[in-house]
């Protein structure tokens, strides 16, 4: 693990002006121990857990607005932690934490649910800087004002307070897929290609995997799409582009 200097980042917090909450998971002392200090030193209200089973207490009594969660843990492995709090309907932000570093791992983690992904060894302010990304995304912290709201016929997305509705019915979406769709949104009638989306939504790339991005477009198009008329549509072998109706 290393450490740099950095000029400070603007302070982030809840909209009712409290501490944001994190929960770091894993099993080694020392590691969570480093990460909270750094945690605190963002202002951040943070509790740690050393097992899957902890976690998942603590996810309910804390109810974080983002959790920091090791892959390889003795009891509950962090796949089967998060697979529990999505199946409880739980979408806090999730950046995994792991030393494997295949991409058949890093893959993986997405599919299952997670937002992020950083593997060992790692600077603690990258931790921060993903931490403060998913929590932007996911309307933890609102950044500027007013109330910017982009529109692609009867879909609109506000980007302070992550309110998705079409025709009237709001939409819940985890944070990633709130960015895919805001991405997308952001670039109507434009061909945006699984490269683009994955440098924008995951801020790297997965040596040419692109079944991730395949995967969320399908999960946005079973919440946007599902039994009205298409607003997500695949320009074969280009990519994919959101338009309203003709």
């Amino acid at each position: 693990m290393t450490s740099s200097t950095t000029a400070p980042s603007p302070a982030l917090h809840r909209s009712d002006g409290t501490p944001l909450r994190v929960l770091v998971v894993d099993d080694e002392q020392m590691l969570t121990d480093l990460l909270s200090m750094a945690l605190r030193m963002e202002g951040w209200d943070v509790r740690s857990a050393a097992s899957g089973f902890q976690a998942l207490q603590s996810a309910r009594d804390f109810e974080p607005d983002a959790l920091v969660l090791d892959i390889m843990m003795p009891d509950l492995d962090g796949m089967a932690v998060l697979q529990r709090l999505r199946q409880s309907g739980n979408d806090v932000p999730v950046l995994f934490l792991t030393a494997k570093d295949a991409v058949g791992d890093r893959v993986a983690g997405l599919t299952a649910g997670g937002d992020d992904y950083v593997t060992k060894p790692f600077s603690l302010e990258e931790v921060v800087a993903r931490l403060r990304g998913l929590m932007r995304r996911a309307g933890t912290a609102s950044i500027g004002e007013g109330e910017p709201i982009l529109h692609v016929g009867d879909l609109s997305l506000n980007e302070d307070s992550h309110e998705v509705i079409r025709g009237g019915d709001e939409i819940e979406l985890t944070a990633t897929e709130f960015e895919l769709l805001r991405y997308l949104m952001r670039n109507q009638r434009r061909v945006v290609s699984k490269a683009q989306i994955l440098d924008r939504v995951w801020n790297y790339d997965f040596g040419g995997r692109s079944s991730v991005v395949e995967l969320y477009i399908s999960y946005l198009r079973k919440k946007i799409d599902q039994g009205r008329e298409p607003l997500i549509h695949t320009v074969r072998g280009v990519g994919y582009m959101v338009k309203a109706p003709q």
